[in-house]
């Protein structure tokens, strides 16, 4: 569907590397077609050409006039300027689609004083690692084919969930902070393993192949994780003991919390757009 179609990506940071590489490796992309803009980072622009074999333009502004699908992929306090900068050169046939954490589409859409077709998106840091958890959301104008678009865009740098845009808050407290909790967890677990006498290596091996085995298991067999973690919880086992601490210290309960606060700091934030 989105073979032969023009991009243009403003902003040349991680997620625009990781979108980019990810729609390239599945060959659902030309490296030709790709136009990346940056304000000041040459090296950065130069780098990302010259390793995907980008389409060296000299016309910028011709070039996102072409342009099928306009990627905002800057920070947020930019947003306002890049589109400030370009939005004369963007036309309503276009698919804007914003992965600006916070900028919600109605935002952009009065930036860009059109009827523009926009979608917002929150991918995850894994999407470097092709393993994003991506929930996206159609502004009011965009259809249900640039939905589709920006699904096949986004599932090629992991998974993707179509969600209504007031949930998108709750997205970031979940799946855009939750790795950061599971860094957490296995910055924990390391240092029980080492305080419980394992050398640092071999506690750090223990760690990374029991979350990797336990995710595998969660996906794989399908199960529920409560299932999972009853079958390997006997009674009066070892489990058990450790299951029994971590219920002490009311772990759900700090999850919880952890959550819905990342969810009103993304709320927060997203008043300043």
């Amino acid at each position: 569907m989105i073979k032969d179609t023009k991009f243009v990506f403003m902003g040349a940071g991680s997620i625009t590397e990781a979108i980019l590489s990810g729609l390239l490796e599945k060959n659902k992309i030309l490296g030709q077609n790709i136009t990346i803009l940056n304000k000041s980072n040459y090296t950065r622009l130069q780098h990302l050409n010259q390793t995907y074999g980008l389409g060296m333009q000299s016309d910028l502004a011709k070039v996102v006039q072409r342009a099928n699908i306009v990627m905002i992929a800057v920070k947020p306090k930019d947003v306002k300027s890049a589109l400030l900068k370009w939005r004369d050169f963007i036309t309503e046939k276009q698919l804007i689609i914003s992965v600006a954490a916070g900028v919600s589409t109605e935002y952009l859409e009065d930036l860009l004083q059109g009827k523009n077709a926009v979608i917002r998106a929150m991918p995850n840091t894994s999407c470097a690692v092709g393993l994003s958890a991506t929930a996206i959301c159609k502004g009011k104008w965009a259809t249900d084919e640039d939905e589709k678009i920006a699904a096949e865009i986004f599932s090629a740098i992991g998974m993707v969930v179509s969600v209504k845009e007031e949930m998108m808050d709750a997205v970031t407290g979940l799946s855009g902070s939750g790795p950061a909790y599971f860094y957490y967890m296995v910055e924990v677990l390391e240092k029980a393993g080492i305080y419980a006498g394992l050398e640092p290596e071999t506690a750090r091996e223990l760690t990374l192949q029991t979350i990797l085995g336990a995710a595998h298991m969660l996906v794989e067999t399908g199960k529920k994780p409560n299932d999972l973690r009853k079958e390997v919880t006997s009674p009066g086992g070892t489990t058990l003991a450790g299951l029994e601490v971590l219920s002490k210290y009311r772990m759900d309960q700090a999850v919880k919390e952890a959550v819905l606060r990342a969810k009103e700091r993304s709320r927060e934030l997203g008043q300043f757009f």
